[in-house]
């Protein structure tokens, strides 16, 4: 009986350390993001991209290929351009859009538009592939959509160009979670292996680009600032935590369940605006902070309607599929996974 007690004690503080861990690779990678653009003025979204790209690629190959801390998911080589290429040309734009909204609007406002991602995925499944839902699921964006609106009607800091880029990197997110069902069937990646795969191919689809919109802009900021190799460290230091923070992922995934990590989740949004808040101060209103509020506890809620459903026996009349663990609660994107291993 005392051992199982111990085991349980174990199980708590595991989830706990897990937890807290994403929280902070998290937490800092955002705000270390919204620290180059702002404080050190490197406003260059695509090249930051690159450079997560680049360092994804490279922890991905020592953590698989050298150090052999996960198994190698193999992709016939055929695979690798019908269906890693498409994911990885979503994963790009998913990832630019992030950065390039980080550029333009605060990190609060930018967090609480990126929770609108579930309403997007629900209305693009059931517009594009005719997927039906429960009554539940579509009540349980009222409070998201709300929430979205009242945030963005109140900003203070808004910005046009950086609000569409967050909404627009919510549908690429979106349409990422979609086509894994059918572009990677077949495959159980996890998000070692799914960095593994798509980052090098993303590197490649930004690295011309990058080059040639912002080549000219970077020489001149080598020129004009104070200490650029500091700044480097800090710039190249944000995509090595970018890699850890999808190992981190990994780690909370296998030590949560579903309906703890769903709220983990959505507390993790709350701390990023809080931290974000103490170092940028950004002004934010009292209806502003409601609006925020409203949208998590909303997003909270759309995950546990979720995992009600996921719990129906099999055959439920006019049920859509809904996730059955934590994993399919997950879009495929840098830090998140679907299926076991």
């Amino acid at each position: 009986m005392e051992e199982g007690g111990n085991l349980l004690q174990w199980s708590v503080v595991r989830s706990l350390l897990a937890i807290f861990q994403w929280w902070g690779f998290n937490v800092t990678v955002i705000i270390m993001n919204k620290w180059i653009f702002q404080k050190l003025d490197f406003k260059f979204p695509l090249s930051v991209s690159c450079v997560h790209f680049i360092c994804s690629s490279i922890g991905a190959y020592l953590v698989i290929k050298v150090l052999k801390l996960k198994p190698l998911i193999v992709v016939d080589p055929e695979d690798r351009w019908k269906r890693i290429f498409p994911m990885s040309f979503v994963f790009c734009v998913n990832i630019v859009l992030g950065n390039v909204s980080l550029r333009y609007i605060p990190v609060s406002f930018m967090q609480t538009i990126k929770s609108f991602t579930p309403a997007t995925t629900v209305v693009l499944q059931w517009l594009v592939w005719r997927k039906y839902f429960d009554w539940r699921i579509w009540a349980s964006l009222v409070p998201i959509v709300g929430g979205i609106l009242l945030t963005s009607v109140t900003e203070l800091s808004f910005n046009i160009f950086g609000f569409s880029a967050a909404l627009f990197g919510c549908l690429a997110t979106s349409t990422k979670t979609i086509l894994a069902e059918s572009l990677l069937h077949g495959y159980k990646f996890d998000s070692i292996n799914t960095v593994y795969y798509m980052a090098p191919f993303a590197t490649m689809i930004l690295g011309a680009p990058a080059f040639l919109l912002e080549g000219s802009g970077i020489v001149d900021w080598f020129q004009t600032h104070p200490s650029p190799s500091s700044a480097l460290i800090i710039i190249f230091s944000s995509g090595v935590l970018a890699f850890f923070l999808n190992f981190s992922i990994f780690y909370v995934i296998h030590s949560t369940t579903a309906v703890t990590f769903n709220v983990a989740g959505n507390l993790k949004v709350a701390v990023a605006v809080l931290v974000s808040w103490l170092i940028f101060r950004n002004p934010i209103s009292g209806m502003n902070a409601v609006g925020c509020g409203i949208t998590l506890v909303g997003c909270t809620f759309y995950g546990y309607v979720r995992h009600m459903l996921s719990q129906q026996p099999p055959g439920t009349p006019r049920t859509p599929r809904t996730p059955r663990n934590k994993m399919e609660l997950l879009p495929l994107v840098t830090d998140k996974v679907e299926g076991k291993d």
